[in-house]
């Protein structure tokens, strides 16, 4: 009977042994279950924000993106605007406080305006007696027009913009110039005539985007007419061609930081426009070209560089 009893006492615990380490194990179980389900969680958690913070860039490339076409196509709207303007003989005044141009729309006289505010008298019963003749003043002849305020001479009035040379060769009748067709995003390719032979292999000039000068008078040059200007940053013995930023297309326009980009239809050598401009036109010691310092960018995407001349003449 003792025998009996000590087996049962026996049994029973083993039992209650054997409960206690299954529910220690399902216990276990259950937490390691958690610590997994935990890290799952982290895990989406973080690939949420890398695909969040990837969705978030890829807008806001595509919104700068955006506002630059949106930009140069104002830009090039306003310019085809004051160009038929000038055409069509519509005289240009600049507006107060600002470099645009407008149409002058009035062309009232401030005698006449002030003529025409002033009240209409009544007449009274003294008027009844003879009224004295009054001299009339003499006017003086034809007035001449103030002369037009000119836009200040900068960087701002260069038509610089992105292009791609689609055609290169050596020209006829010059050893030391190529004779190239860029497109510069127009309805048609421009001839442009470069004096780089000397500096750059044949090879690197084709198919190569470059920045164009576009609004300098076409100018002859041993036969050809060229439409435009290659920019290059120029030491004493070296020329390289710039290059602007990454992921630039023909068309692109080039602005400089602080001035506002007005060019004109088309440089007037007399002006020497250009001429005044280009001793500040330069690269600096990162190779950014630059106009007084202000580097020359293409909005949303970079500033134009040089290879590898630093602090040098930008023509």
């Amino acid at each position: 009977m003792l025998r009996a009893t000590c087996r049962f006492t026996l049994n029973l615990t083993t039992r209650k042994h054997f409960t206690k380490s299954i529910k220690m194990a399902a216990l276990q179980q259950i937490i390691a279950n958690n610590e997994r389900a935990q890290s799952l969680v982290d895990s989406l958690e973080g690939e949420l924000a890398a695909i969040q913070k990837e969705l978030i860039e890829r807008k806001k490339k595509e919104l700068i993106d955006e506002n630059a076409k949106l930009t140069k196509e104002l830009e090039e709207a306003l310019t085809q605007l004051r160009s038929l303007e000038i055409r069509n003989g519509k005289q240009q005044i600049a507006v107060p406080g600002s470099r645009g141009m407008c149409t002058k729309a009035n062309n009232t006289t401030p005698n006449a305006e002030a003529a025409a505010l002033q009240p209409t008298e009544k007449p009274t019963a003294a008027a009844a007696a003879p009224k004295e003749k009054k001299v009339k003043e003499k006017k003086p002849a034809g007035e001449k027009p103030a002369p037009v305020a000119e836009a200040p001479i900068d960087v701002g009035r260069l038509d610089m913009r992105v292009g791609r040379i689609v055609e290169v060769g050596r020209h006829p009748d010059a050893d030391s110039l190529y004779l190239e067709k860029i497109d510069c995003g127009e309805a048609t390719v421009r001839t442009v005539v470069s004096g780089l032979v000397k500096f750059v292999p044949i090879e690197e000039m084709q198919n190569r985007l470059v920045v164009v000068l576009c609004n300098l008078k076409p100018a002859k040059m041993r036969g050809v007419v060229s439409e435009a200007m290659v920019m290059c940053a120029s030491s004493a013995d070296k020329v390289e061609v710039l290059s602007p930023p990454a992921g630039a297309v023909p068309g692109d326009l080039v602005h400089c930081e602080g001035y506002t980009r007005q060019p004109d239809a088309q440089l007037n050598p007399k002006k020497k426009i250009f001429e005044t401009c280009a001793p500040d036109l330069m690269t600096n010691g990162d190779l950014v070209a630059c106009y007084k310092g202000s580097a020359l960018h293409v909005p949303g995407k970079g500033n134009l560089l040089s290879q590898t001349l630093k602090n040098v003449n930008v023509k």
